[in-house]
C-alpha cells in the first residue's frame, strides 16, 4: 500500500510541477473584452510579465513590463511566490525520486528512504502553498477592481491561467500528502528493552512441610 501511495504521489508531483510552470508562462492571467463593432472589438489580457491586446483579425501585440518597481505590490509578490513554488516543486520531485522504495537511487536503507520521501513530500506541500497563495491573491485583486464602482481603469475577469494554478497547487499538495502518508504508514515500531529490563530477577517461592518460613531462590 505504501509503494502505491509513493508512486501516486510522485506522479502527481510531476504533473503539478508541469501545470504550475504552464500557469506561470500563460499570458491569460486576466482577460477583458472591449466590446464594440466587429472591426474595433479587441481582447486585452495580461500576466505577471506583460500586457497583450488582440484585435478582431487575430493579430496580437504585447508589451513587457519594463520597470519592476513601477509594478503594483501584489504583482511583485506573485512573481516571487510563483518562482519559489517552481523551485520547491523541482526540489520535491528530485528528493521524492531518491526516496522511492522501488528505485535503487540513493540509500538502500528502507528507513532512510522513508525519511527522504517525507522530505520530498514536505517540499511539495510547501510548493503547493506557494502557488495557491499568489493565484488567489491575483484573483482577489481582479474581483476587487471589477466590483469597485469607483475604479476607472479597465475591468478584467479571471483568466484560464488562474484555474491552472489552482489545479497545479491542489495536485502538489495531494502528491506531497501521499508521500508523507506512505512514509508514516510504512514504518514499523520496535520496542527495545532498557537496561535492566531484560535481566529482571524472578523469585520463586516453595513451601515445605518442615519449614515455617518460605525461602526465596534467585
Amino acid at each position: 500500500m505504501s509503494a502505491a501511495l509513493e508512486i501516486t504521489g510522485f506522479l502527481l508531483s510531476i504533473t503539478s510541477w508541469l501545470i504550475t510552470g504552464s500557469c506561470l508562462a500563460n499570458n491569460s492571467w486576466k482577460v477583458s473584452t472591449v466590446a464594440g463593432s466587429v472591426i474595433t472589438s479587441s481582447t486585452l489580457y495580461e500576466n505577471l510579465w506583460k500586457a497583450c491586446a488582440k484585435d478582431s483579425t487575430g493579430v496580437s501585440n504585447c508589451r513587457d513590463f519594463e520597470s519592476l518597481l513601477a509594478l503594483p505590490g501584489y504583482v511583485q509578490g506573485c512573481r516571487a511566490l510563483m518562482i519559489v513554488s517552481l523551485l520547491l516543486g523541482l526540489a520535491g520531485v528530485i528528493v521524492a525520486l531518491l526516496g522511492l522504495k522501488c528505485t535503487k537511487i540513493g540509500s538502500g536503507n528502507e528507513q532512510t528512504k522513508g525519511k527522504i520521501a517525507l522530505a520530498g513530500g514536505v517540499c511539495l506541500i510547501a510548493s503547493g502553498l506557494c502557488c495557491i497563495i499568489p493565484v488567489s491573491w491575483y484573483a482577489y485583486q481582479i474581483t476587487q477592481e471589477f466590483y469597485n464602482p469607483m475604479y476607472g481603469g479597465t475591468k478584467y475577469e479571471l483568466g484560464p491561467a488562474l484555474y491552472m494554478g489552482w489545479g497545479g497547487a491542489i495536485l502538489a499538495i495531494l502528491g506531497g500528502a501521499f508521500l508523507c502518508c506512505s512514509c508514516t504508514g510504512g514504518q514499523k515500531g520496535y520496542k527495545y528493552a532498557g537496561p535492566g529490563q531484560g535481566n529482571q530477577q524472578r523469585i520463586y517461592k516453595t513451601s515445605s512441610a518442615g519449614e515455617t518460613m518460605p525461602k526465596a531462590y534467585v
